[in-house]
């Protein structure tokens, strides 16, 4: 699982107007839960998160993620807006 991979999906599910993904792995060495999977953060802003409270931002996200949330994540920062919010 990279960045790249999560970038990729999240691109062509949420069709996003800016999206940012970081792998923040190094931060969480030695961290117990590190050697179950990858620590990234996402900050994004599209027009599928208007209307929506922050809990179902973050369950569009996962859902988009499908199946590759529980390979290779251990966890996910998301900063989750719609167009004119800052």
């Amino acid at each position: 699982m990279t960045a790249d991979d999560l970038h990729a999906v999240l691109q062509a599910a949420l069709a996003p107007s800016s999206l940012r993904v970081q792998d923040d792995s190094h931060l969480h060495a030695g961290h117990a839960g590190a050697s179950d999977g990858r620590h990234f953060s996402v900050q994004l802003t599209s027009s599928r998160f208007s209307g929506l409270s922050r809990v179902a931002r973050h369950r569009l996200v996962y859902d988009s993620l499908g199946s590759l949330a529980a390979v290779g994540v251990h966890a996910l920062a998301i900063v989750a807006r719609a167009p004119g919010e800052s």
